[in-house]
């Protein structure tokens, strides 16, 4: 069944590749015209005949790409999404032609498609990283059998490109693994499976249970140290720091009759009080 599916697939596609070969090129001024007409008055005639003129140059930036193992199908379908956007955005009035415009929009497509299908994490979105990305399988597929990229190679294409070698050496690593199922098995009897392998960074038990004694010790150093503070000052630091609401300066003022100035530094020195006091409680439990 996959087989009978596969052939109709393919037959189609050679269909609608002999089908576009045959399809007369445009003059300038009717590209024109038909891009005018797309683009001023939703004439999805013309839309029509200006992409069907451009399949064949889809067709051939399909063919550059399909040695990667893409199929040429989705990429005949991703590089007319190309030309879509090429003929949405394509200035008439402009002195180029709409081949060579809809050329930038047609490789960007199957381009953010290759990236889109080689792994299911995301592993570029910029068009520079789309590029590279792109550069490097092409690299690759052309050394067949070979243990990576000489640093020529990675030197050559960083000045192609206008990049750091370093980007090149982390995007070739990217573009040379594939992914695997952490449920995949490591040895023959399938019984351990690569998750089981993996180590677990999480604290034990006894980490844990030190962790919550430190925290509960330190939470009754600062009860202490708060509680030792003038009333004032003690009154301050509830207001400031552990009242849900926080107040302000200017209203801690009015409440105890003095400035805003004078409780920013009844603040500081109680901060500075608090401070001390937990210095010292640290050195004492750490003196031996």
């Amino acid at each position: 069944m996959a087989s009978r599916e596969y052939n109709q697939t393919d037959a189609a596609t050679r269909r609608f590749l002999r089908q576009a070969m045959q399809t007369p090129l445009l003059t300038r001024d009717r590209e024109v015209e038909l891009a005018a007409r797309w683009l001023d008055d939703g004439d999805t005639a013309a839309l029509h005949e200006l992409i069907s003129a451009h399949i064949r140059l889809v067709a051939g930036s399909a063919a550059g790409y399909r040695k990667l193992g893409l199929p040429m199908a989705e990429l005949l379908q991703e590089g007319t999404l190309g030309l879509l956007q090429a003929a949405n955005r394509f200035d008439p009035e402009r002195e180029i032609r709409f081949s060579t415009y809809a050329g930038w929009w047609v490789r960007a497509q199957m381009q953010d498609y290759l990236l889109r299908n080689w792994s299911v994490v995301r592993v570029g979105s910029s068009t520079m990283q789309k590029r590279l990305f792109s550069r490097l399988r092409k690299a690759q597929a052309g050394s067949p059998g070979s243990s990576g990229l000489s640093e020529e190679q990675r030197q050559a294409i960083a000045d192609e490109l206008g990049v750091d070698r370093r980007e090149v050496e982390l995007m070739e690593a990217i573009a040379t693994r594939s992914d695997r199922s952490f449920n995949a098995p490591v040895e023959d009897n399938g019984q351990t499976q690569l998750q089981d392998l993996i180590a677990d960074d999480s604290p034990g038990p006894e980490e844990i249970v030190m962790d919550r004694r430190d925290l509960q010790i330190r939470s009754d150093w600062m009860r202490d140290a708060i509680g030792a503070l003038p009333a004032r000052e003690r009154l301050i630091i509830h207001a400031r720091y552990l009242a849900d609401d926080p107040r302000t300066l200017k209203s801690l003022g009015e409440e105890l009759g003095v400035s805003k100035e004078r409780v920013r530094q009844l603040e500081c020195a109680a901060l500075r009080k608090i401070k001390d006091r937990m210095g010292n409680r640290d050195e004492t439990t750490t003196t031996p």
